[in-house]
């Protein structure tokens, strides 16, 4: 089974931290809806006969649509694709956008799973994220949301500067006290030529500590499982029965195309991405091209995409897998790379597969590039 993902490009406002494509006009919403459904038929082939199981509207803002539009979209893969029985359809949204006429008429669409940009429930916080909603906003988004959806995942940041341990856990405590069954977490990250960047680098705002992100993520990982969520990807947290099929699908190497500006493709041997421009992806459209660039990836590329899959995952790196799928050399070579980081305690092997532990989870990405293979001829 195969997966959807469809990037809506467009935000109220952006974000100081936020590097993904998106405009804030939306002078161009209604082209752009024709586009991706234009996208979507000329793609109708590349699943054979897989059906979709997962379709995702990720951004940018998805909830900035009309809940018609976001209907036309489903209503196309419909028409042109196989979906099984019941996919889960996931919508990102901000708090924002999710007024109770809103959430109503969502939970009446085919639409089963929010997952709604909280990021924090801390004013000061939205203030330096430059959030479009505030606090009291993203308590009663929730509030809301949990009368008519039961699938619900949240966003949150940690590692915001000034944010002690202790406004990081009342966060966390607050989120739980909605009661919801998902919880994406990630640490604030400065991307160039983003805004927080420029603050940084001002001395407007203050530097990131990885220190103080290792403790909120400690905090994190503690909370989560006092409270019966498993840790099951270094950023998300779920309750058993609530793990996000698609982002679980992509961990998984399987199969998923990309809609819609930026949007990224994967078949297993190639990717594909298309061009983040709004204008010249809608242009391409309106003449039947798909503004695509595709690669095929090499055999290191794979092992090294697995390697960075495999360990922020509870699944983690089968070695039986590695030793089938890429030979000798590549099996070898990774468990020499690994025997330091299995010394300090950071990763183990459970039955002939190569996950990491605890005290290993924070540094995870930092794991997998030193087991990546470089430069193997092939």
């Amino acid at each position: 089974m195969s997966g959807i993902y469809i990037h809506i490009p467009f935000c109220k406002q952006a974000c100081h931290y936020c590097d993904f494509h998106f405009s804030t006009s939306m002078g161009k919403k209604e082209a752009m809806i024709t586009a991706i459904k234009k996208e979507l038929v000329l793609r109708k082939d590349e699943f054979n006969n897989d059906a979709v199981a997962t379709i995702y509207f990720g951004g940018g803002t998805p909830s900035v649509l009309t809940t018609e539009e976001i209907q036309e979209i489903i209503a196309t893969v419909y028409t042109h694709y196989a979906v099984i029985e019941r996919p889960e359809v996931t919508l990102e949204a901000n708090p924002d956008d999710l007024t109770e006429d809103k959430i109503i008429a969502l939970s009446k669409s085919p639409i089963n799973r929010l997952s709604i940009g909280i990021q924090s429930f801390f004013e000061e916080d939205l203030k330096m994220m430059n959030r479009a909603h505030n606090a009291q906003e993203a308590k009663k988004s929730l509030a809301l949301a949990t009368q008519h959806f039961s699938n619900i995942s949240i966003d949150l940041i940690y590692g915001v500067p000034e944010m002690s341990n202790q406004r990081w856990e009342e966060n966390i405590t607050t989120a739980l006290s909605f009661g919801i069954p998902h919880i994406s977490s990630y640490a604030l990250t400065v991307e160039p030529k983003t805004a927080l960047a420029n603050f940084i680098k001002k001395g407007l705002i203050k530097p990131l500590d990885d220190e103080i992100a290792s403790i909120h993520f400690n905090s994190l990982l503690q909370k989560m499982e006092e409270n019966g969520f498993d840790a099951y990807e270094t950023s998300n947290f779920g309750k058993p029965g609530f793990y996000s099929e698609n982002n679980t699908a992509y961990w998984l190497g399987k199969k998923y195309i990309g809609v819609g500006p930026s949007a990224h493709s994967y078949d297993g041997i190639r990717r594909g991405w298309n061009i983040n421009n709004n204008a010249k992806y809608i242009n391409a459209l309106a003449i039947d091209q798909l503004p695509m660039e595709v690669e095929v990836l090499s055999k290191t590329d794979r092992y090294n995409e697995y390697i960075m899959t495999g360990l922020r995952t509870i699944w983690g790196v089968s070695l039986t897998r590695i030793q089938s799928e890429f030979g000798i050399e590549y099996y070898r070579y990774l468990l020499k790379q690994a025997e330091k980081h299995i010394e300090q305690g950071v990763l183990v092997v459970e039955n002939d597969t190569l996950v990491t532990t605890k005290k290993g989870k924070f540094l995870a990405d930092g794991i997998a590039s030193d087991l990546f293979m470089i430069n193997l001829s092939e």
